[in-house]
């Protein structure tokens, strides 16, 4: 009998259990302990962050960034609707609305040649989704932030490892939200971080992330005791996660490179497919590094999406689609609004099938999965309809 092939598969380094134990035997399980402090001075060297501050979830991070942008209700922030729902759930809780403008073709980020039709005098942030971690063009988005005013958050979920002109993503704009979840490339099981890139945001980040205190400080023995200081939560991970993620990050170079190998193989092997019209491979402009979050296709029009994830499965493959469109969505339509059509999102979205991709996939279970992938597409092509 065949095996089967997940789409994900958690890699462990091999210290995370040995981490954990030494949490317990530091008897500090609790947020920002050793590890924690590892992990921020990791995050900070790699990335060039001003700061970089844990969280348990990069949607914890995202509902930080729209406090410290000081999102208020009526405000606006311009996203795409191809995106995670904590994406626009971060400043809906402020009482914003996010306005959805259409992607772009090649890269399936947030289109910047229609950001400034969708700003108004209500317009507080932009926030670019560095979809299947290759960035937006940064350079024209912080050009349209710096000329109305605006904040730039990143969601640089799938992006740790990236970087857009020799940068790391999640460091462009005023703040960064990064995840840890188990099906991202570094992973804690669930986690996140914010990366404070604009050094006047630090200490108000670190006092709403605490609750609303000022308990940074007095550990760090600037004052003698910490009080309520502005509207804040608790948006620590604990120790345990912390350990976890230090036995990751320890490898994340190793990490990287084994799933960038694993990406090239998938691009060499779909190119006929591509050259057969049946499919379109991803694109990464010149400008960008990736750190092969996610190999992708985009089938052709005429091949059924639906059909083609049935025949996969039927042979053991469980590949998926990814976002349905926010703006799409019951909760779209009520808490949000879009910026003209968005054509580019309703065919992606529709097409996009995502192929396994995880640290440990051999390169028989590449040649595999594409051989499989050709069977379904050429048996799908022109069913589209029927």
């Amino acid at each position: 009998m065949t095996a089967r092939i997940g789409f994900n598969r958690p890699f462990m380094t091999g210290r995370e259990l040995d981490y954990i134990r030494q949490a317990h035997e530091n008897a500090h399980l609790a947020g920002d302990g050793p590890f924690t402090k590892r992990c921020h001075a990791w995050l900070e060297q790699h990335t060039g962050a001003a700061r970089a501050l844990l969280t348990h979830s990069c949607t914890a991070a995202l509902e930080l960034a729209a406090l410290l942008v000081d999102v208020q209700p009526g405000d606006e922030v311009v996203m795409p609707s191809y995106t995670f729902v904590s994406t626009a759930n971060a400043f809906v809780l402020r009482g914003a609305t996010p306005v959805f403008v259409d992607i772009r073709a090649d890269t399936l980020n947030l289109d910047e040649r229609l950001i400034e039709q969708a700003i108004t005098p209500r317009t507080r942030a932009i926030v670019p989704v560095h979809y299947a971690g290759v960035s937006c063009d940064m350079d024209a988005i912080s050009a349209i932030a710096r000329r109305h005013g605006l904040a730039v958050v990143e969601d640089a979920a799938q992006g740790l490892g990236s970087t857009y002109r020799g940068r790391a993503v999640g460091t462009l704009g005023a703040l960064g939200a990064l995840s840890f979840h188990e099906t991202k490339n570094i992973i804690a099981g669930e986690g996140g971080a914010l990366l404070v890139n604009d050094p006047a945001l630090i200490q108000r980040a670190e006092i709403i992330r605490e609750k609303g205190t000022d308990r940074s400080r007095f550990f760090r023995g600037e004052v003698d005791k910490y009080t309520w200081q502005e509207v804040g939560s608790s948006f620590l991970p604990s120790e345990l996660i912390a350990a976890f993620l230090w036995a990751q990050f320890e490898q994340a170079q190793e990490i990287t490179r084994a799933r960038l190998h694993l990406w090239d193989a998938y691009h060499q092997a779909t190119a006929d497919l591509e050259h057969e019209g049946l499919l379109r491979r991803p694109i990464v402009p010149a400008e960008c590094g990736h750190n092969a979050h996610m190999y992708y296709v985009l089938l052709a029009p005429h091949v059924d999406r639906d059909a083609v994830l049935a025949r996969l499965k039927e042979q053991g493959i469980h590949s998926v689609f990814h976002y349905v469109p926010l703006h799409s969505s019951p909760g779209g339509r009520r808490y949000a609004r879009t910026s003209g059509n968005l054509p580019v999102t309703d065919q992606a979205s529709g097409r996009l099938v995502r192929l396994p991709l995880w640290v440990g996939l051999a390169p028989g279970d590449i040649l595999r999965i594409v051989q499989a992938l050709g069977s379904a597409v050429r048996a799908a092509a022109g069913t589209v309809g029927r």
